[in-house]
């Protein structure tokens, strides 16, 4: 922290300290859409490796996926949420399977 001298008279001073306020970073939902292509088989297979979920958690996610036209996938920084949107889209890519990831502010 920056500090600053000022001088009032010869021998004397006083000492400010600045203070900085540091925000948060932004958190981001990554959110899994619907399709009328993809497997739930596939689906539960991305959440399961890119998503870290555990094979009960993975199913219940494809199951509001599949019912609800949307799952939440996790909460992450804006750069972690951008990679893995993009490791989702391009393993479907590499299946032929339409499945599209967002992400949108907490």
């Amino acid at each position: 922290m920056p500090m600053e001298s000022e001088q009032s008279s010869p021998g004397t001073g006083t000492v400010t300290e600045e203070r900085v306020k540091v925000k948060r970073p932004r958190k981001y939902k990554v959110i899994l859409l619907n399709d009328d292509y993809t497997t739930m088989d596939f689906v539960v297979m991305i959440l399961e490796t890119i998503f870290g979920k555990s094979p009960a958690e993975a199913v219940q996610i494809m199951l509001n996926v599949h019912h609800k036209g949307k799952g939440l996938c996790g909460v992450y920084s804006k750069e972690i949420a951008e990679a893995k949107i993009e490791a989702v889209h391009r393993k479907a890519r590499e299946e032929g399977f339409p499945l599209r990831c967002t992400m949108e502010p907490e």
